[in-house]
């Protein structure tokens, strides 16, 4: 059986999490990192030598890097659907895996961990109205190229939609006043109707 090394509440175990769920996969979790620790002991570092979660164990394979899990887990178990048979169609929807790494990925981070994860005494208010800003801007990016698509490669659910999902639940939770975006609005209401996003992605913020 699959095992997926990680809690439930980083963003990161998230995406694998909700898509071994898309895929109909049996898996086994354990909870390891933040309040659970466990991610700084021997064992696990020899598993993941950067010491964070995820780490996949799948038979004698060791996975860590959870977009490069969602990637083997596509590629072993969902070719055709969250694996796009045609490389050009595959390379649409892990352009935007990247897009999140790069552009995305840190502002959001400073608005979670600034607004859930640190004190209201502590926070850096300038610092998080700031990211508020350019996470608007960048959500506004997908939102354009949401035009005339229901998930961000076409009619379908594919790899693409696993970093920008898992982030979105948060940024509509956390972030009140937001640009108009019609279309990520209805991509994002989609995404509320799959069982095993509402399972996995929205869930109490901690």
């Amino acid at each position: 059986m699959l095992k997926i090394l990680g809690r439930n509440n980083s963003v990161n175990v998230i995406k694998v999490l909700w898509c071994a769920a898309e895929l109909g996969l049996d898996f086994d979790r354990t909870n390891i990192g933040g309040a659970f620790g466990g991610n700084d002991q021997p064992e696990y570092l020899a598993k993941n030598p950067m010491g964070r979660v995820p780490t996949v164990e799948d038979g004698d394979l060791i996975l860590w890097e959870s977009q490069a899990i969602v990637r083997y887990l596509a590629a072993t178990h969902g070719i055709g659907t969250l694996w796009p048979e045609d490389p050009g169609e595959r390379a649409l929807s892990d352009l935007w895996m990247d897009w999140y790494t790069a552009h995305l990925h840190p502002p959001m981070t400073t608005i979670f961990w600034g607004l859930v994860r640190t004190a209201e005494a502590d926070r850096d208010n300038d610092a998080i109205a700031a990211a508020k800003v350019e996470a608007g801007k960048l959500w506004s990016v997908l939102d354009q190229h949401l035009e005339g698509r229901d998930f961000v490669n076409g009619e379908q659910l594919t790899i693409g939609d696993f970093p920008v999902g898992a982030a979105a639940f948060r940024y509509y939770s956390l972030v009140e006043e937001r640009p108009a975006m019609p279309n990520l609005n209805k991509w994002y209401a989609a995404l509320g109707e799959r069982p095993a996003y509402c399972l996995h992605a929205m869930n109490p913020l901690s």
